[in-house]
């Protein structure tokens, strides 16, 4: 497809800012959740949701093997998210959660530097380097009560951006074969984390009883935190956002994804009440500087 060098159109702009809005707010969703599901097994909903109800009418894309399915399905689904879930019930605020996982981006770099030998630019360098120490400052400002954030916590959000990295070259791999549709791909890569997520559920948060009793007890909210994770986070926000990928340049639309943390610290400020330390800030402003020195760092190079 041909990329489109300008800049956004008005059209595209709302539906970046749709995704922003989406994916910034999805992490005070996941609190909500898991006030009323467990964290494997509000992952394992999520990705029932988004797969089961349309493999009726949606077909396998066609130019992607079912191992690639598979393999992104399971590192995304069972690595990624329950991870993420699980860290998040055991002591990661929602709004450090956004900022943390953020680092998949530079996680990303050293993997396709290790694996795929890619080189790095300097200023990607500099920028992994800033965006360390920022993460160092916010791990080191974890505390013990229930309204900070807990060392195993922040250690499992790490390991979610770690996978995140890896579904990334999954991604990366698929598309040698040539584009695909990102709605086909999201459906039938949803059916590969459901049975593990629910056997490892009943294994290790309570046995087949304890789920019944929870989704017995589930609510509206319950529901509804489902639904947006499975509907609006998953399907429209990374279907919107392949879209933008697939029409302008990755320079143009990745920057852009700097927005989601600061999303998710305002809401999670707004709704849930979480205001970041002094040393949380500090490391949110070292993970965002590493950021954009990573995505601009080239441009200003090149002047």
């Amino acid at each position: 497809m041909h990329k489109n060098s300008k800049g956004l159109s008005g059209a595209h702009w709302m539906m970046a800012l749709v995704v922003i809005l989406v994916w910034g707010v999805n992490f005070v969703v996941m609190k909500w959740g898991l006030q009323e599901i467990s964290p494997l097994l509000l992952c394992a909903l999520r990705f029932m949701a988004a797969s089961l109800p349309f493999v009726l009418f949606v077909r396998p894309p066609k130019s992607l093997s079912w191992g690639v399915l598979a393999a992104y399905g399971l590192v995304q689904g069972v690595g990624q998210f329950g991870l993420l879930f699980v860290g998040m019930q055991i002591g990661m605020p929602a709004g450090m959660a956004s900022v943390v996982l953020q680092t998949q981006a530079f996680i990303t770099l050293l993997m396709a530097a290790a694996l795929l030998g890619e080189r790095p630019q300097p200023w990607q360098w500099a920028g992994l380097c800033i965006a360390i120490g920022g993460l160092i400052i916010i791990g080191s400002a974890h505390g013990d009560s229930a309204t900070q954030m807990t060392l195993i916590g922040f250690m499992c959000t790490v390991g979610s951006a770690a996978m995140w990295a890896a579904s990334n070259l999954i991604t990366r791999h698929a598309a040698k074969n040539g584009p695909y549709e990102p709605i086909p791909f999201l459906v039938w890569s949803s059916i590969f984390p459901v049975i593990p997520l629910l056997l490892m559920s009943v294994w290790l948060e309570g046995g087949v009883h304890e789920m019944q009793q929870q989704l017995l007890a589930i609510t509206w909210q319950g529901l509804g935190a489902v639904a947006y994770l499975a509907l609006l986070s998953t399907l429209l926000g990374y279907g919107l956002w392949t879209q933008l990928l697939q029409r302008y340049p990755a320079s143009t639309v990745a920057p852009l994804s700097l927005l989601v943390p600061v999303i998710g610290l305002l809401s999670a400020m707004l709704l849930l009440g979480e205001f970041p330390s002094g040393m949380q800030w500090l490391g949110t402003l070292g993970v965002l500087l590493g950021m954009v020195v990573n995505q601009f760092g080239g441009r200003l190079a090149r002047r």
